[in-house]
C-alpha cells in the first residue's frame, strides 16, 4: 500500500526528556522548531519542561507546550499527549529521549536500581510510542526516533555499565519489531545510538581533561556534541526520511566501527 510522504505545513513534535538545557532533547527541540515543527517537550521537570518550551517557541515563532511527564507512568503519559493533541497541531513525530544512566557494577547493582533504569529507559520508550502511535495510524504518517547507545553495542565501555547497556540493547529490538508492524500505516522507526556525548547524563559536564581521554580512540578525534545528535534526530523525523525504517545509526565519531 503506498502512503502519502508529505508532511502538514502544522505540525507537531512530541519530545521526551528535554528540558536539560545541556541536553540532546533541548537542542533537538532548537533544531525542529527552526525548521517549523510546532513542539511537545514532556519531562519530568515540569519548570524546566515550561521554561524551555517558551524560550523555543518565542525565538523560533511556533506554538511550543512543556509539560511535566513521568514515562514510567501511563497515568501522567495519557493526561500530557492528551493535552498535546488537545492543544497543538497533528503529532506527525515522536522522538524517545528521556533515559537515565548507571555507572553501577553488576554486582553492586540492586534489583530497584535495575527496574528503575528499565522503567524510563525502556517502558518509557513503550508506553509513549503506544500512546502517540494511535493518531499517526489514523493519519497514515508518522516518525518515531528513539535513542539507544554505544554501550548497547560495546557492552559498555564509556560510562554506564550492565543495566544501562541492556535497557538500550532492547531499544535496537523494539525499534526493528515496531518498524515491522507500523510499515503498513505509513509510519517509520529508527533509533540512533550515540558514543560520547558532553551531556550531565556522563556524570556531570565533561572535563577538558576527560574530553581527551575519551577521545582517544576515536577517529574524529572529538567527544560529540548536542548539535551533532540533533541533526540526525531531525533528520530522521524529517519529510526526506521516508524510505528509512527498521535502522540503527551509529553516531559516534569512529569509536565503534559497525
Amino acid at each position: 500500500m503506498t502512503h502519502t510522504t508529505t508532511f502538514p505545513a502544522a505540525r507537531t513534535a512530541v519530545l521526551t526528556g528535554a528540558a536539560s538545557e545541556r541536553g540532546i532533547g533541548r537542542a533537538t527541540a532548537d533544531r525542529l522548531a527552526r525548521e517549523g515543527w510546532n513542539i511537545a517537550i514532556l519531562d519530568i521537570d515540569g519548570e524546566a519542561a515550561a521554561l524551555a518550551a517558551k524560550e523555543i517557541g518565542e525565538k523560533h515563532g511556533v506554538q511550543a507546550l512543556g509539560l511535566q511527564t513521568d514515562v514510567s507512568d501511563e497515568a501522567s503519559i495519557d493526561a500530557a499527549i492528551s493535552r498535546v493533541e488537545a492543544e497543538l497541531p497533528p503529532i506527525v513525530a515522536l522522538a524517545n529521549i528521556a533515559g537515565i544512566s548507571s555507572p553501577r557494577p553488576f554486582m553492586e547493582e540492586t534489583k530497584e536500581g535495575w527496574e528503575r533504569v528499565f522503567a524510563i529507559n525502556m517502558t518509557g520508550t513503550f508506553l509513549v510510542t503506544q500512546r502517540v502511535l494511535g493518531g499517526m495510524i489514523d493519519r497514515k504518517l508518522g516518525r518515531v526516533v528513539s535513542i539507544s547507545s554505544i554501550s548497547a553495542q560495546r557492552g559498555g565501555g564509556t560510562y554506564s555499565k550492565v543495566a544501562y547497556s541492556s535497557a538500550k540493547a532492547g531499544i535496537i529490538g523494539f525499534t526493528r519489531a515496531l518498524a515491522r508492524e507500523m510499515g503498513q500505516h505509513g509510519i517509520t522507526v529508527n533509533c540512533i545510538a550515540p558514543g560520547p556525548v558532553d551531556t550531565d547524563i556522563m556524570g556531570g559536564t565533561l572535563t577538558d581533561e576527560r574530553k581527551k581521554e575519551m577521545s582517544k580512540d576515536i577517529l574524529v578525534g572529538r567527544v560529540g556534541t548536542v548539535g551533532d545528535m540533533a541533526a540526525l534526530m531531525a533528520f530522521l523525523m524529517g519529510e526526506d526520511a521516508g524510505f528509512i525504517t527498521a535502522a540503527t545509526y551509529d553516531i559516534n565519531g569512529g569509536l565503534q566501527v559497525s
